[in-house]
């Protein structure tokens, strides 16, 4: 009968039991799960029942955790996942959590850009932790992604990006993401990719600080190859700064919109 072993299918004998299955495939498994339920006590298989064996701190084979994402994306959403091309332009607030979003479903290749350095600052929004403090974001950025996907195919560029250096940065992208804080900056990636670019998608954000209302960051599409993300007023400045909860909805509101281009959705 068919049974699914870490979501790969496998015919075993009926009779069989979770334990046996640990035995044959994986003995030194600490954790047996049954149909997403941790068991203690041996349980008689079924035609078609899922079986987890998970060993503590050891990291799955690429091939082991392909079979477990595309169960979870279902393959044909997983195989377009696997074959994109992603540039996040900025590794702080908004990068560094697009680019764990995109990271733990398996896109295919990122490249990321920032010539800056984790500070203390960085933490109340920023992805990164107390050990990465002092190091290049584009470094860091690559010790947070070997923690949640170590398959994914990346590339770190440490370099300040500006209007003379935008061109040849992404040009092997089909998406990019503007993440940064500066507004000058901000729109000066825009608009080259915009003029210079058009054959790219860009997803920007605008419009996230302070502790309003979650509902007013929202994601609208100004052009064919250009969306915003945000609610388009709320600046940083005193008594209104920039947090986890907000920043990181309006990074996740890119990185969802990125997986919605990449599925060959038009709308928002």
């Amino acid at each position: 009968m068919e049974v699914f072993l870490n979501e790969k299918s496998i015919v075993v004998n009926k009779g069989s039991t979770a334990f046996s299955i640990k035995r044959s495939f994986k003995p030194d498994a600490d954790i047996v799960i049954h149909n997403g339920f941790i068991i203690s006590k041996d349980i008689l298989l079924k035609e078609h029942d899922r079986v987890t064996l998970i060993k503590r701190g050891e990291i799955p084979s690429k091939d082991e955790l392909e079979a477990l994402m595309s169960s979870r994306h279902t393959p044909g959403v997983h195989e377009k996942i696997k074959k994109a091309r992603v540039g996040i332009a900025g590794l702080g607030g908004l990068g560094s959590n697009v680019t764990v979003s995109l990271a733990r479903i398996g896109i295919g290749y990122l490249k990321l850009v920032d010539f800056d350095v984790v500070e203390p600052s960085n933490l109340n929004r920023q992805q990164y932790f107390i050990k990465h403090l002092g190091m290049k974001k584009s470094e860091a950025i690559k010790d947070l992604i070997s923690q949640v996907n170590p398959f994914v195919k990346i590339e770190t560029k440490d370099i300040y990006i500006d209007k003379n250096n935008i061109e040849e940065l992404f040009n092997n992208v089909d998406i990019i993401v503007e993440a940064f804080d500066n507004p000058k900056a901000k729109a000066e990636l825009i608009n080259t990719v915009l003029k210079k670019m058009p054959e790219k998608k860009v997803v920007a954000a605008s419009g996230m600080a302070g502790y309003f209302s979650n509902n007013t960051i929202v994601t609208r599409k100004l052009r064919d190859n250009f969306y915003l993300i945000g609610d388009g007023i709320s600046e940083a400045k005193p008594g209104c700064g920039l947090m986890a909860p907000r920043v990181s909805i309006a990074a996740n509101h890119q990185a969802n919109t990125v997986l919605r281009i990449i599925m060959g959705e038009k709308d928002v």
